[in-house]
């Protein structure tokens, strides 16, 4: 996912400047056992829904689709990002998917690489 976004506050330093970001997203279900066929979810359905949920991100401006993008008034921060990215996916886990029921899975853990040294994840329950 590649993006552009400002980042508000001293903290940011230079970031608080319009600047370009590259993540590599990965994204984890957690299920307490795996199913009759031996898997947590369906790889391929997997891929498409977190390639659906990225759609309206990537090549964007984060700072000027933030209201359409559901980012409005939030520092479009990595963990932000990934608790976004991972929130969406839960929608599309609820709304079956993923080729197995949301009671079955007990939670979705995304992570934004910026590079080897720089990401962060966000972790949430179904």
């Amino acid at each position: 996912m590649m993006v552009a976004h400002s980042l508000r506050g001293e903290v940011f330093g230079p970031a608080q400047q319009l600047h370009g970001a590259t993540f590599v997203v990965d994204a984890t279900f957690v299920a307490d056992d795996v199913d009759a066929a031996g898997i947590v979810v369906d790889i391929g359905q997997a891929t498409e829904q977190l390639k659906a949920v990225l759609a309206d991100l990537t090549y964007r401006n984060l700072d000027d689709v933030a209201d359409t993008v559901g980012l409005a008034g939030v520092n479009t921060t990595t963990e932000v990002l990934a608790r976004l990215v991972a929130d969406r996916l839960a929608e599309k886990v609820h709304d079956g998917l993923l080729g197995r029921p949301a009671d079955e899975l007990a939670g979705i853990e995304v992570t934004l690489r910026e590079s080897h040294i720089a990401w962060a994840s966000y972790e949430r329950p179904l």
